[in-house]
């Protein structure tokens, strides 16, 4: 029954027709009619009216229409009476929201045509979602809800019709947060009921809105429908049968979604849901998306729980096999490759093939797996693939070796010639895809194996590799010259030396070829061995410099951007290997081009753009404070990029959304029904321009000044707290030191002007300590804080800023406290082997980060706050005694241990005031199961003695006995141990030195003492160690006097290790001469008996 009048129907009817004209006048006048008639004066009227017609109507396509725009309509928002934006249907007085919400369940279950039924549907869930997501008043002031609702959907889930029952399913779907708590154990039967229905889309149905809620749930609520995955997987597998491929594709989706949020719950099923996936991947006649999502499906389970594919024994094999099969499919209908080379730009897209799929999965298998897993597997099929005769399978081969060589690492690295003499004849192949894979797994193993590769295989790749670059196919050419890109910028410069004039002629000869992006690729190559080949580059200049010009100063055509933009990469980066001197008049030249270059930009998707921003940091590395005077020209338009503001939009209807999802550049965040447009491109520019500022700052220091103030206010200040965009934050992090550098340097650290900026800063970086919500952006702003008071320096923190320092720190161990609460009731409830999972590692990855910075920010303000900072830092007393005696967590007793170490090495005697907080905490450390805790506490010992005065005296002189057991572990020379048995040395020789007078037998430890050295890891404990070395032989001590050889060798090997320079070096080589001269050694007989490199700095040092 209508509630409203005859003429508000025909009104509406009319209205409805003119939106859906073909005529855009009339639909234009329609729209503006709708938004000014009735959306703003009259929505009510207008819900009401749409939900009628949707009951009413006898035309099926104003039915659906009105069900359309009922759920746009009901999702806009407006100011409501109180001046606050609320949706449109939420408005509505508790009558009006009854009786639509009455109509719009009417409909559903009375609606006989299945289109229209989906979009009453749609319009359904919208207002759940809002019910769901707001807290709704009636009239009186209790909540409103929609008691009706579940109880009808769970109803429309047992109609007679197949149509109803999905449509009850799709709305459980899309607003999973309509079933309350009490509701879960019905929802179970109705779930259970709705997977074995006999329709498969129904079956469907249930599985996506099963799969919605279970992802909604908390955890421990999750178990209770565990028991639903076997009925999941008997509705798989008839779709599989059936050789239904759509139907099997959605299916599988459902399946991935619930393998990520809980991939334990299949671990009764695992096995046979492998043979499932296995079967399904090698079916050759389903569809490649279903062969692809079952793939997907496995891989998932690498990526979430890889300890139950370790465990099951066909995976391993089985996935390797079916993703290598899979990789052998490419080139179908191009078996000669001619259309795959006649293609003009090199990112020829084959991002859906089978192919591709396969090999992102083995990258996910190694990475995942590890090497000990995969490799056994592979390369049983790899030796007979690489020499087949089907030029698949040898591209398949060489492209699995690109896939898996980082995930196995560790275990390839020590195969790499046995791995280069399956890959490096395929540089000679007969067929181009299959030298394309070739270069394309070199171009890989030079990033994975960095510096291996580099330094034991040169003389293999680079005379084998170089030569293609000569090739007849110009998608070859121009991959081997990628791959050399990934070769040079990891090798030395005398590693690439002999072989510049070979590389340089061939990558000249490509800037002649007729294919545009093998040009722009032999740029980057020839830029790349610029970089790396540093002023051994100057020979090529006088070749290089006019071609590049020549290029860049030729008439801007949009064809030449990018090959221009790539030309200005390899300038500049050639100007930065060779440098100011060789370049001459050319430096200024360049700048000049560049200066030419940028004036002539005008659209906004110019390449050159970004690339310019890159192009005129080097060129202010190169030219230093001579680049001064084109500020004025280079900051106009970079300052223009860093002001930038979010460009965001609030996107409210669909057809808003799809015009914006055709767009590049823009990112959208859903948000309570709707979508929010947030412009990336305008963010990554701001992002590249405050880099650059960062870059200038640093490098021009006080003739960057004239425009600190202005960029630190407009500038990084606000991206402090520039929470749309990650990115910038840490790039604003990084620039506000510098640019507090810069105005040091101008002024002076205690001129008005440098006082003024640094009390307006240091307020703005302790609030952002405060707000700052991501944990990973948190330790770059702790990092940003420490670098300010590094620049800053003593004293430059008030008694308030330290409080709010503490007040920020206190928050943030609050809420790691919780964070590893959590993670630790989690890794209870693993069973035994399970990993954590990849979001768990790096959540604890970032803590530590987290917890790291924030010591380096103690360390910084107790190294230049000194005694004024112990009040505040008492405030976290409590903390440091919870941490430090954590039975479980290594890292947090790092942490307390690390800044007890500066409360004594920068307060001195005033530390013993707290030593029942210090005291036990070192005595443990020392026995600590962690070397780098045992480290720490050994530092702490050695500061006690060197900066504690009487006060700590005795306890340091009594831990020696536990620091003599530092330097005999088991292994204490190992990698993992050096430091902390290193610390330990160079600690027992403070106690030696500072506390004598508290060491019986003194001269026996001295004794035992040499045996700890040497200290050739760890360049601050070195200084100690040898400085009180030096002194007991100036003073002839017995104990040196009679092993004389042992420590002349302790020193050389510390030399040679570099962990002694400057003055140090210099004394301890005197004190070494005089050892030589007492003792009547030999020292030409001593350094025979050292290997050739340690002879060799020896030598330099004694003449």
């Amino acid at each position: 029954m209508s509630v409203l009048p005859a003429e508000v129907h025909s009104a509406l009817v009319q209205l409805l027709q003119g939106l859906q004209s073909t005529d855009n006048t009339v639909r234009a006048s329609s729209e503006e009619q709708l938004n000014t008639g009735w959306v703003n004066k009259q929505p009510g009227m207008l819900l009401m009216g749409l939900a009628e017609q949707m009951q009413g109507s006898q035309d099926d396509g104003t039915r659906s229409f009105s069900a359309v725009l009922f759920r746009r309509i009901s999702t806009r928002t407006a100011k409501d009476q109180a001046g606050q934006q609320k949706e449109i249907f939420l408005q509505l007085n508790a009558a009006q929201r009854s009786e639509i919400r009455t109509k719009l369940l009417y409909c559903l279950t009375n609606e006989q045509q299945s289109f229209v039924r989906n979009k009453v549907a749609d319009a359904i869930a919208e207002v759940a979602r809002q019910y769901a997501d707001e807290q709704v008043l009636g009239e009186d002031g209790s909540r409103d809800t929609w008691p009706e609702l579940l109880n009808a959907l769970f109803q429309a889930s047992q109609s007679l019709d197949a149509k109803v029952r999905e449509s009850a399913f799709r709305i459980l779907e899309t607003t999973p947060g309509i079933i309350e708590k009490q509701h879960e154990d019905i929802v179970l039967s109705v779930f259970q009921r709705g997977i074995k229905d006999d329709s498969v889309d129904v079956r469907l149905a249930t599985m996506a809105a099963f799969s919605a809620f279970f992802v909604s749930l908390q955890k421990k609520s999750q178990q209770k429908y565990y028991a639903l995955i076997p009925d999941v997987l008997n509705t798989v597998l008839p779709l599989k049968e059936s050789q239904d491929s759509d139907q099997l594709s959605k299916a599988l989706i459902t399946v991935i979604e619930l393998a990520e949020a809980a991939s334990k719950m299949f671990k009764n099923v695992f096995s046979d849901l492998v043979t499932l996936c296995i079967s399904i991947i090698q079916d050759k006649e389903l569809e490649d998306q279903a062969r692809q999502n079952a793939l997907e499906l496995m891989a998932t389970f690498a990526d979430y729980n890889p300890t139950m594919c370790k465990k099951e024994p066909k995976y391993t094999t089985e996935m390797v096999t079916q993703c290598l099969s899979l990789m052998t499919d490419v080139g179908a209908e191009d078996d000669d490759a001619s259309e795959w080379n006649g293609q003009d730009d090199a990112d020829f897209d084959e991002s859906d093939s089978n192919h591709v799929a396969g090999e992102q999965t083995m990258d996910r298998l190694a990475n995942k797996l590890g090497g000990a897993i995969i490799l056994p597997p592979t390369f049983n099929w790899l030796p007979r693939m690489i020499t087949s005769g089907s030029w698949k399978d040898r591209h398949a081969a060489l492209m699995a070796i690109s896939a898996i060589s980082e995930g196995c690492r560790e275990l390839m690295e020590g195969e790499l010639d046995k791995v280069l003499d399956l890959v490096l004849p395929a540089l000679r192949d007969a067929h181009p895809r299959v030298r394309w894979a070739g270069c394309n797994a070199l171009g890989q193993m030079s990033t994975d194996f960095k510096g291996t590769m580099q330094a034991k295989y040169h003389q293999v790749v680079l005379p084998a590799l170089i030569p293609v670059l000569a090739a007849s196919e110009p998608r070859v050419q121009s991959h081997a010259a990628a791959a050399l890109v990934n070769f040079c910028e990891e090798a030395e410069k005398e590693i690439l030396e002999p072989y510049l004039d070979t590389l340089l002629e061939n990558l000249m000869q490509l800037l002649q070829s007729p294919k545009r992006f093998v040009q722009e690729q032999a740029l980057s190559t020839i830029a790349t061995v610029a970089d790396s080949a540093e002023s051994t580059f100057g020979k090529w200049y006088g070749q290089l410099m006019p071609l590049l010009f020549n290029v860049l100063q030729q008439p801007n055509e949009r064809e030449l951007r990018l090959l221009r933009a790539k030309a200005m990469e390899c300038a500049t980066l050639i100007a930065l290997a060779v440098g100011k001197d060789r370049m001459g008049q050319d430096a200024i030249t360049l700048v000049n081009v560049l200066g030419n270059v940028q004036a002539g930009i005008v659209d906004e998707d110019d390449p050159q753009e970004s690339y310019l921003l890159h192009c005129w940091g080097r060129m202010c590395r190169v030219l230093g404070q001579d680049f001064v005077p084109y500020l004025q020209a280079v900051m106009p338009p970079l300052l223009k990029l860093a002001e930038a503001k979010a460009d965001i939009q609030l996107l409210e209807d669909d057809e808003n959304v799809a015009q914006i999802q055709e767009e590049e550049g823009w990112e959208l965040v859903p948000l309570k029904g709707k979508y929010i447009g947030i412009k990336t491109s305008t963010l990554d520019d701001k992002f590249m321009a405050v880099e650059l500022i960062t870059v200038y700052a640093q490098n021009l220091e006080q003739g960057f000044a004239p425009y600190v103030m202005e960029i630190m206010e407009k500038v990084a200040i606000p991206g402090l707290a520039f929470f749309f965009h990650d990115p910038v934050r840490v790039a604003s992090a990084k620039a506000v030191p510098q640019l507090l550098n810069s105005y040091k340097v101008a002024y002076g650290v205690q001129s008005d002007q440098y006082q003024t900026l640094w009390k307006g800063t240091i307020v703005k970086i302790l609030e952002v300590l405060e707000t700052e919500p991501a944990i990973e952006t948190l330790a770059e702003m702790y990092q940003c804080f420490y670098e300010s008071v590094e620049v800053s320096g003593k004293d430059c923190l008030s008694n308030g800023n330290m409080g709010l320092f503490i007040t920020s720190a206190e928050t943030v161990l609050k809420d790691f406290q919780t964070r590893f609460k959590e993670r630790s009731e989690e890794a209870a409830e693993r069973e035994d082997g399970e990993e954590a999972d990849e979001e768990t590692q790096f959540a604890i990855e970032d803590d530590q980060t987290l917890l790291s910075d924030m010591n380096k920010a103690f360390h910084t303000v107790f190294k230049h706050q000194g005694q004024s900072f112990l009040p505040h830092w008492e405030r976290l007393l409590n903390y440091y005694d919870l941490f430090v005696s954590n039975p479980t967590d290594e890292t947090q007793r790092q942490w307390a241990l690390c800044i007890l170490d500066d409360v004594l090495e920068f307060c001195g005697p005033a530390s013993w005031h707290y030593q029942a907080h210090i005291v036990q905490p070192l005595l443990s450390g020392l026995r600590d199961s962690a070397p780098a805790n045992r480290q720490a506490a050994c530092y702490g010992v050695g500061v006690a003695a060197h900066k504690g005065g009487d006060a700590w005296a005795d306890f340091a002189a009594g831990c020696l006995p536990m620091l003599f057991e530092v330097t005999r572990r088991p292994g204490a020379r190992s990698d993992d141990d050096a430091f902390a048995t290193e610390n330990a040395c160079a600690s027992i020789a403070k106690v030696l030195h500072f506390n004598a007078g508290k060491v019986g037998d003194w001269q026996g430890v001295v004794a035992g003492w040499v045996d700890t050295l040497p200290v050739v890891n760890d360049e601050e404990a070195a200084p100690y160690a040898y400085s009180f070395l030096a002194e007991l032989i100036e003073s002839e001590n017995p104990a040196v006097m009679s092993q004389a050889a042992r420590c002349f060798t302790f020193v050389a090997q510390a030399l040679e290790a570099e962990t002694l320079q400057g003055n140090m070096a210099q004394r301890i080589v005197q004190a070494a001469h005089k050892l030589v001269q007492t003792a009547g050694l030999d020292a030409n007989q001593l350094l025979a008996n050292l290997p050739p490199e340690t002879q060799q700095t020896v030598r330099a040092f004694f003449g």
